[in-house]
């Protein structure tokens, strides 16, 4: 719920934003605040953390309340943009308004300008999900210095922060930074035991630094594994040119340890590539198939659409 919230304050602040800008000719601040607001907020944050709820939610309500907020934001975004590119603004608007509700304004520059809702903008909310989208980039910096992909789970992401506010919101939105940066827990620290663990990759911005623990257990190293099944299996769904939301059985030949891999994460496998039954033998005739090794391990695959 707090990426709704956090959306549509951010998208009033943006209004008021470039409506002070324009009213004072910065024309650049106001053009540089839309770019933002659609490239880091709406594309890099609100899309990115809602694409559960836009693909796989079993609840239409809360699909369809992520679509209309989405949709909300881009039709502001259209509006704020028609004085600064209007034939791109238009076309954005024609798409998004015209095509569906042909009683609405004939254009997007007969539309009223956006107006501020200034009692929906939450300055601490806004302050509170801009350090979790810092903690979770030096966290996945952290990872990048270390050689780990972001498929293979981590223990722990240990955070100092400055202030205590800071620490409540760490703790408040945890979940968030567990899911970016793929850790099981969330501790924040007074002080980096940097000389106890020299060989954790630590990162830092400001006030903020993060430290991962590294160490791999076999449990983690088989759920890295099964997430790189699971890539795997979404880039064959794509090569066999099946629809995003098609629904596939998944076969699959492999020595014991893939096989316990399929056997023990067979919930999330399935979950995560929309695959009604994993079988273990060689597929139906007509399934896409592809082989590869991982960490190796010889692996063969087949995928066939239902229906």
């Amino acid at each position: 719920m707090y990426l709704w919230f956090w959306i549509i304050s951010k998208l009033y602040a943006i209004i008021e934003l470039v409506n002070e800008s324009m009213e004072n000719y910065d024309l650049t601040r106001a053009a540089r605040q839309i770019s933002d607001f659609l490239v880091d907020d709406v594309s890099n944050w609100y899309v990115r953390r809602s694409r559960r709820r836009f693909w796989k939610s079993e609840n239409d309500t809360d699909k369809l309340s992520a679509y209309n907020t989405l949709y909300q934001c881009l039709v502001t975004v259209s509006k704020l943009l028609a004085p600064f590119t209007p034939f791109v603004a238009e076309e954005m608007y024609q798409n998004l308004v015209c095509s569906v509700s042909p009683d609405q304004t004939e254009s997007v520059h007969l539309a009223d300008f956006p107006v501020a809702e200034t009692d929906k903008i939450d300055q601490h909310l806004a302050a509170d999900v801009r350090l979790i989208m810092r903690v979770s980039s030096l966290g996945r910096a952290a990872r990048s210095d270390a050689g780990i992909k972001v498929r293979q789970p981590l223990s722990r992401i240990l955070i100092k922060v400055a202030s205590e506010r800071q620490k409540r919101a760490l703790k408040h939105l945890a979940s968030q930074v567990l899911e970016e940066v793929n850790v099981k827990e969330l501790e924040v620290v007074d002080d980096m035991p940097v000389t106890k663990h020299k060989e954790w990759p630590l990162a830092s911005e400001g006030d903020v630094l993060v430290m991962l623990d590294t160490d791999i257990t076999p449990e983690l190293a088989a759920e890295g594994m099964a997430r790189e099944i699971v890539r795997r299996l979404q880039m064959m769904r794509r090569s066999a040119g099946f629809e995003i939301a098609d629904h596939i059985i998944t076969y699959y030949q492999g020595d014991d340890y893939i096989k316990s891999v399929f056997t023990d994460s067979a919930d999330y496998i399935r979950q995560e590539t929309l695959s009604e039954q994993l079988v273990d033998r060689a597929p139906e005739e007509g399934a896409y198939m592809e082989s590869f090794k991982l960490e190796g391990h010889e692996l063969s695959v087949g995928v066939m659409k239902l229906g």
